[in-house]
């Protein structure tokens, strides 16, 4: 002990030589992990379309809903975070619980797909898709998943085909681009998205995730790197840590022509929410959403305020409408412990019940 520097040598030392085997039965560790079992349910490739891929998901229960479920993900990262692990997986317990589930591998777009548009997303690939699943199972309808931007393409695909769509679910889903809340919602207001299209045809993802760590970057960029080190000799905790570390930094390349459409037409014009909106020829309006609509959002969300989700029920003539939320954050509605124990319960009751 050197009492005038208030300075435990010996412990110091103790934990020096602790911290040193810890890192060292990390990185053993790391790099004797070989499967990471991220997007394992079972699955089969049920209908191509250029990259996009449709998975239909085998049933793991003998009673079925008779309705099948189509789960339309976002443009932004990759499909396989709501089947993240097989013990917290939402597609797992959702098939578990009677549901029949479909879901949408929009793949990596290339430069070819430069100038793809939302309304081929929407009313080609979208559109395609539900009509392959209805001439599949022989029904007239599907219930719609949306998820964050997926489910504002799942709105206003509802709003154009409402006599496809029986039940409508949106999660952690932007609608009202106007409310000033959020730090991507403001930087979407001022982008100058036409220069960066034209610059690149098709953004990078990891342009794109830069920009999103920019968004919480102490905690994104440094305390998650800090805190590991407390835990990098427990393989469960790394192994989940490297898994989530994979799926984050999985970004697809954005369309640009999409991507200006989306900024353009939504976060500076506020279309949607005004019914100024246009795919190809055909008007987007919400009031024509009339189907039973289950919107949810997540009361931490630092990519989409809460504000501007919880707008869609009250721009929908549906009377059958719930608004619900949870208190985890944006990613957290499909990999913490509430999404396995409450979210998806949740999700499914709704679903059977209007089966």
């Amino acid at each position: 002990m050197f009492p005038y520097l208030n300075i435990d040598v010996e412990k110091s030392i103790d934990e020096f030589i602790e911290t040193n085997k810890k890192l060292s039965n990390g990185v053993k560790y790391m790099m004797d992990i070989k499967d990471l079992e991220s997007d394992s349910t079972p699955k089969d490739i049920s209908y191509t379309e250029d990259k996009m891929k449709l998975y239909h998901y085998k049933s793991q229960c003998e009673k079925v809903s008779k309705t099948p479920t189509l789960i339309v993900y976002a443009l932004v990262n990759r499909q396989y975070m709501m089947d993240i692990q097989p013990d917290r997986s939402v597609i797992k317990k959702l098939l578990e619980s009677g549901l029949d589930i479909y879901i949408i591998d929009w793949g990596y777009p290339k430069q070819e797909d430069m100038y793809l548009t939302m309304d081929d997303y929407i009313n080609g690939y979208i559109n395609n898709a539900v009509d392959h699943i209805l001439k599949t199972n022989n029904v007239d309808k599907v219930n719609l998943m949306g998820i964050c931007q997926g489910g504002t393409f799942s709105s206003i695909y509802s709003s154009l085909y409402p006599e496809k769509v029986k039940n409508l679910v949106t999660m952690v889903t932007p609608i009202d681009f106007g409310v000033d809340e959020g730090l991507l919602f403001k930087w979407g207001k001022h982008l100058n998205i036409d220069n960066m299209v034209d610059a690149y045809g098709v953004l990078p993802g990891d342009l794109m995730n830069s920009g999103y760590l920019m968004l919480k970057p102490f905690q994104l960029m440094l305390d998650k790197y800090v805190n590991l080190v407390d835990n990098i000799h427990k393989p469960d905790i790394m192994t989940n840590f490297i898994r989530m570390e994979k799926w984050i930094f999985d970004s697809p390349g954005q369309v640009g022509e999409t991507l200006r459409q989306f900024v353009n037409d939504l976060y500076k014009g506020n279309k949607l929410v005004k019914g100024e909106l246009k795919l190809g020829d055909k008007e987007v309006n919400l009031k024509n959403i009339t189907m039973p609509l289950l919107n949810i959002y997540a009361e931490y969300d630092h990519l989409v305020p809460p504000s501007s989700s919880a707008a869609l029920n009250d721009l929908v003539s549906s009377t059958d409408k719930e608004l619900a939320s949870f208190s985890v954050g944006h990613i957290g509605m499909y990999v913490s412990s509430k999404s396995q124990k409450e979210i998806a319960p949740k999700l499914a009751n709704w679903l059977l019940e209007r089966d």
